[in-house]
């Protein structure tokens, strides 16, 4: 999937003007749709420009020129908060839903029939797969990702629209519970207890309250509970937690991939089997086929099959 630009929306090929790139004179212009629903979908423009991958003044562009096609800025109330849908606007969503979901589509078709081993790829990803996959870039050999193609992690702890292209596909813990996907079993990140060699800090470095849900979060609360300790920081990724348990501020959970391979940390426990997280691989089902997207689906699956004994924490 082609990357996002200030001109151009994924899906561009899909409008059919007298040069093949501009829409005729009175026709709709697919990107402005895409814009709309953005929109509509994140209240405001800035927000709608980072779904996109495009600038603020490119979404006000194509959302002004789409208002103007149904008479002018009816379709959303200007409010100090952002942008919200009125009577109006509400009424075109379905049709420009079921606009956006035959482009869509289309482009996952296109995708799927295209035979070049190049191109970007998009991997929505969690934190400790994010981290585990970056580190895999580095391999050479046979198992590596062919030369042609650029991945593109992109960690957020949602994962992606795959309907929408909003990634290619997914390495999550948690897979949907519906859609039309393909999913597959990739592998499990072990985690244990880390400090520093030779700290002799028994306070813990966790998640923020507003992350106190995550079973790590839950788990390091329990001990607390049960044995007694302190909080020495709280942080909202796993890579602020390491960088403070290698300075020696407390001990805290980490991925056994990550910290076994520290030389300045120290394992406290075992790994803890009751937060174990496995992983799949999530593909939309039209993507599946794709040479490109296929090619990093199988490096994904060989990068958790090689590492199997690192991610369970076996030293």
């Amino acid at each position: 999937m082609m990357p996002l630009d200030e001109a151009v929306i994924a899906g561009a090929e899909f409008r059919r003007g007298p040069d093949d790139r501009r829409t005729p004179a009175g026709g709709m212009d697919w990107d402005d749709v895409r814009v709309f629903l953005a929109v509509a979908r994140h209240g405001s423009l800035r927000a709608a420009g980072r779904a996109l991958g495009v600038s603020q003044p490119t979404i006000g562009r194509r959302l002004a020129a789409f208002e103007a096609a149904f008479g002018g800025p009816t379709l959303f109330d200007r409010l100090p908060e952002g942008l919200r849908l009125n009577a109006a606007g509400e009424q075109l969503v379905p049709a420009a839903e079921g606009v956006e979901r035959a482009a869509l589509m289309l482009e996952r078709r296109r995708a799927a029939a295209s035979p070049e081993l190049s191109g970007t790829v998009r991997v929505s990803v969690g934190e400790w797969a994010a981290g585990f996959l970056a580190r895999c870039l580095s391999e050479r050999g046979p198992t590596a990702l062919p030369a042609g193609i650029t991945l593109e992690l992109v960690e957020s702890q949602q994962t992606a629209n795959l309907a929408r292209r909003e990634a290619d596909l997914a390495v999550r813990h948690h897979p949907p519970e519906s859609g039309d996907l393909y999913v597959a079993k990739a592998g499990t990140f072990a985690c244990a207890v880390y400090r520093r060699c030779g700290s002799k800090s028994g306070a813990w470095v966790t998640y923020t309250e507003e992350q106190a849900h995550y079973p790590t979060a839950r788990w390091v609360q329990q001990q607390i509970d049960k044995n007694g300790g302190a909080v020495a920081l709280r942080a909202s990724n796993a890579a602020m937690q390491q960088a403070a348990i290698r300075a020696g501020s407390g001990k805290g959970v980490l991925p056994c991939y990550a910290g076994d391979d520290d030389p300045l940390l120290e394992r406290l426990t075992p790994p803890v089997p009751e937060i174990a997280a496995e992983h799949s691989v999530i593909v939309h089902r039209d993507l599946r086929r794709a040479v490109c997207v296929r090619a990093v689906i199988d490096w994904v699956r060989r990068a958790f099959a090689e590492n199997r004994g690192a991610l369970a924490g076996i030293r």
